[in-house]
């Protein structure tokens, strides 16, 4: 498995959140996010946003923790960063 989350940082509607993406596949995040019943509504382009408080039980999963820098360094390297369009 090949997913990653950023620590919770980014502050969006009264809660503090976290980005799940993977640097293999878009499948790999979707299966993945189902199984934690993350609702798709979360997926932003390439990743999806990850409330604070389910931080520590994606990490129990064996998601890797990352920074934010190299979250989108590792989804820019595998081609799969889609940034927001202009």
């Amino acid at each position: 498995m090949t997913l990653m989350i950023d620590p919770p940082a980014v502050p969006s509607r009264g809660r503090m959140w976290s980005h799940l993406a993977s640097d293999e596949s878009y499948a790999e995040l979707h299966m993945f996010a189902r199984e934690l019943g993350i609702p798709e509504r979360g997926f932003d382009r390439d990743h999806y946003d990850v409330p604070a408080e389910w931080y520590d039980e994606v990490l129990a999963r064996g998601v890797e923790p990352v920074s934010s820098r190299e979250l989108v360094s590792r989804l820019v390297a595998a081609g799969l960063r889609r940034r927001k369009p202009h």
